[in-house]
């Protein structure tokens, strides 16, 4: 091969231009976050070498950097649902996952997730995942305390939980504060390492995919110790390599809407090269748009109790909802300004508490005095919240249908906080698009007929999470922990290439 030609992940190398293997095994791995390690475990148990490429110095992923909560119920519920007095029928984890992925959901994919996901929970406990059998009772984006099961998304708002009855899915790690992730990726990592048939390269990078004549993947070019390696893959390539947070021109192209977030998460691998390489050899790249960007307007979950409104003084949203669900549809919203208003009960220890650090906009002792301060139409505030009282009084949200549990009057004094995106306020922000695989984990073209040798799992793939309008925590870690094991029972039972 010519060596006037750079290595790209958008330009595969065929395989009559290898001059040498320089490593074999039966799959290779791209990646060692959560889809990463769970794809080899299940790989190696089937009886397959395997060998993870890795372009850090450790493992981890972005599975490690998260809280690591995973979604996970159905089938009568899991052993901590069960324990904490909660029953989870299958079909409605189905219709709320369904409801939450919007127009663009993989049924088939979501289902497989739903039916199988208390064998999930199972998997993870054989392999030392601990779970406490306790409830958190407490609304919060995380839960800081060892308590096993809390409510992570918006099942108990609407329009969610007209369609499906609510349940706590989201299953916590044994373990106090957000420690979740680096606990979990421990226990992979220990797990990776007793089996004889992985072998782990760190500090490798994976520059591109080898294919044959017919276009199936073969194998893998890695960059270690500064030199370009060929590594033939005799059953498969597993591309688990994040998504593309981190490459801002590909955000750009891709999913310009997120550009109005100010807090990328994710690890500095995450730059769409998994989904690159995919792309190249005729993988479809679809939901590519989307991507989760928040607010986390909570704790303290007295702020559910404020109202959100535009620069018209329009409400346009439940606040009970999860706060990703209330980054999308500001986002949505044709207004210079955003604003969070609430009494000063409501705002509480705000300013020790919370994570959103927006600044505070206005301040009334009465509405009209908010109303002039954040230079809103007269009248239109004071009518906003009038109706919003009316409402409360009568246990009834009848503008935006949020639960009675947190209606409570607007009485003043009263607070804006300014959620403007761009003017200061906390917005994380990751991608949603990826690789369209089939629900075992084999990469597609547009088509949807399987690239042979090719496949896909965690970011890199676009997997049952499709909106940031509908997504819970734990869909992330939960999606890429059980697309990886999948994809990586599927490599193993292919014949050698």
């Amino acid at each position: 091969m010519s060596s006037q030609i750079k290595t790209s992940p958008s330009r595969p190398r065929k395989a009559r231009d290898v001059q040498q293997w320089d490593r074999e095994t039966d799959v290779a791995i791209v990646g060692f976050g959560g889809a990463g390690g769970c794809a080899a475990i299940e790989a190696a148990d089937a009886g397959s070498s395997v060998i993870i490429f890795e372009v850090a110095s450790a493992s981890g992923g972005s599975t490690a950097m998260s809280s690591a909560e995973i979604y996970m119920g159905g089938s009568g519920g899991t052993r901590v649902q069960k324990a904490c007095g909660f029953e989870d029928q299958t079909e409605d984890m189905v219709t709320y996952m369904m409801m939450s992925a919007g127009p663009q959901a993989d049924e088939e994919k979501i289902r497989n997730y739903c039916e199988n996901s208390q064998g999930h929970f199972e998997w993870l406990v054989d392999i030392g995942v601990p779970f406490k059998d306790s409830f958190h009772k407490e609304r919060g984006i995380m839960c800081l305390t060892d308590d096993g099961l809390l409510v992570t998304g918006s099942e108990k708002a609407y329009p969610f939980a007209q369609q499906a009855e609510p349940c706590p899915r989201g299953h916590n790690l044994y373990v106090e504060g957000d420690n979740g992730g680096p606990l979990f990726m421990k226990i992979v990592t220990e797990n990776v390492d007793r089996r004889d048939a992985i072998s782990v390269e760190y500090e490798t990078r994976a520059l591109t995919l080898i294919v044959d004549d017919d276009d199936a993947v073969i194998g893998l070019v890695i960059r270690a110790d500064q030199k370009e390696l060929n590594v033939r893959a005799r059953k498969g390539v597993i591309l688990c390599a994040g998504g593309f947070v981190m490459n801002e021109e590909m955000v750009a192209k891709y999913a310009p809407m997120l550009a109005a977030g100010n807090t990328p998460i994710g690890n500095p691998g995450d730059t769409g090269t998994g989904i690159m390489m995919g792309m190249s050899v005729g993988g479809a790249a679809i939901n590519m748009h989307e991507g989760f960007i928040s607010i986390p307007y909570y704790p303290p979950a007295s702020m559910t109790r404020g109202i959100v409104i535009n620069d018209q003084s329009q409400r346009f949203i439940n606040e009970d909802v999860y706060h990703g669900r209330l980054g999308a549809f500001v986002l949505r919203q044709q207004s210079e300004r955003i604003y969070f208003i609430l009494t000063v009960e409501q705002y509480a220890d705000y300013e020790r508490v919370s994570y959103m650090g927006a600044e505070v906009a206005g301040t009334g002792e009465s509405v009209q005095e908010l109303e002039e301060e954040l230079g809103l139409r007269e009248g239109t505030l004071q009518q906003t919240i009038k109706v919003y009282n009316e409402d409360c009084n009568k246990g009834e949200d009848t503008q935006c249908h949020k639960a009675a549990e947190w209606l409570e009057p607007l009485k003043p004094p009263l607070v804006a906080l300014d959620i403007t995106p761009g003017r200061g306020t906390f917005l994380p922000y990751f991608t949603l698009g990826g690789l369209d695989t089939l629900p075992t984990g084999e990469v597609v073209n547009p088509q949807r007929q399987q690239v042979p040798g090719l496949y896909a799992a965690g970011r890199t793939a676009c997997g049952v999470v499709r909106t940031a309008a509908g997504y819970s925590s734990g869909m992330s870690v939960g999606d890429a922990t059980f697309s990886g094991r999948l994809a990586g029972k599927q490599a193993a039972q292919r014949k050698d290439a």
